[in-house]
């Protein structure tokens, strides 16, 4: 998708702030340094809309991004952030859990690792989580351009072996720098915007 519009168009806590769209929904979730924001910019192509923070644990609410009309990202508060207290964390989780498990209008979920290294155990629980509720995931490995390709084959069989990985989603390998990734994640969000959830 070439896209030429793409807003901000609310942050949400609760699902009285969702927008009242039958548009279809992507969200996005991820550790908090795994390069959440980078990945919505260079879908995008803008330098900074998601804003990338020096601070992780930033994103607090629930963005919903309007993409062409058609469709919105809601990008999820990270997880794994030792800085953020356990109230905080419990309160992020509680209203991912909200937003993922009811809301109809949710097509799937981007789920990113980082490439470098093993899945942490909330990478674990999320992807176990999403499976349980059995929610589409597309699972982006990011930063790509970090690691020799020869090494490339070793690090994805890493990461699918500890997440358990299902053949029948999508894996991206992806990098905001060379935008490696960036057409395959496209097209697995596109067929995604398609399918209508059970």
């Amino acid at each position: 998708m070439k896209v030429h519009q793409a807003e901000i168009v609310i942050s949400a806590v609760s699902p009285k702030q969702y927008p009242e769209t039958n548009l279809p929904e992507i969200a996005l979730a991820g550790r908090s340094n795994v390069g959440k924001s980078s990945f919505i910019n260079t879908l995008i192509d803008r330098k900074n809309l998601a804003r990338t923070s020096g601070k992780p644990g930033k994103t607090q609410t629930l963005n919903f991004y309007l993409i062409e009309n058609c469709l919105h990202f809601v990008d999820v508060p990270g997880y794994g952030y030792a800085k953020v207290s356990k109230t905080e964390r419990a309160k992020w989780g509680e209203m991912i859990e909200t937003y993922i498990t009811s809301r109809k209008q949710l097509r799937a979920v981007v789920s990113l690792v980082d490439m470098r290294h093993e899945p942490s155990k909330e990478d674990i629980q999320m992807y176990e989580f999403l499976k349980y509720y059995k929610i589409p995931v597309i699972l982006v490995a990011t930063k790509a351009d970090k690691i020799p390709r020869g090494k490339w084959n070793k690090h994805v069989s890493v990461i699918k072996k500890a997440l358990d990985f299902d053949p029948n989603d999508d894996f991206i390998m992806f990098s905001s720098e060379t935008k490696m990734g960036k057409e395959d994640a496209w097209r697995a969000i596109e067929n995604k915007m398609k399918d209508e959830l059970i």
